[in-house]
């Protein structure tokens, strides 16, 4: 397998709210949908999809019930430490919830969570020990 990730699907409930977090309140260029059930997002070197939550674990052939920490997280790592800050407070005024405020790390760095609107967590950090 080569090493690197080309797409992240998350399961949503309400495609348009996340789209509506994501695009609009995060910024993430979207790509044309088309109309479809799904809706793509460029990040460098990869991409973001969001798709129906009902529909992705029908693709996978395991049961969409489920809630609470699903074992994954996503993280954005940035420039400096003010940085965290800053994109956590976007992502709750773009409706996220903050999960957890960005403090120093053990490791060195600086970090925080925020949950999208569907509890898809994610991580921001400023890792000084990490090559840009």
């Amino acid at each position: 397998m080569d090493p690197h990730v080309t797409l992240v699907t998350l399961g949503v409930e309400d495609l348009d709210r996340a789209i509506e977090f994501y695009r609009d309140g995060l910024g993430l260029p979207m790509r044309d949908r088309d109309g479809e059930e799904i809706a793509f997002f460029d990040l460098e070197g990869a991409m973001l999809a969001l798709y129906p939550r009902d529909l992705l674990a029908e693709d996978a052939g395991v049961p969409a019930e489920g809630s609470g920490f699903g074992g994954v997280t996503i993280a954005h790592n940035v420039d400096d430490r003010d940085s965290v800050d800053a994109v956590l407070s976007e992502a709750e005024a773009a409706g996220g919830d903050l999960v957890k405020p960005g403090e120093d790390a053990d490791w060195g760095g600086y970090s925080g969570y925020f949950a999208d609107p569907d509890g898809h967590l994610w991580e921001v950090a400023w890792n000084p020990y990490l090559d840009d």
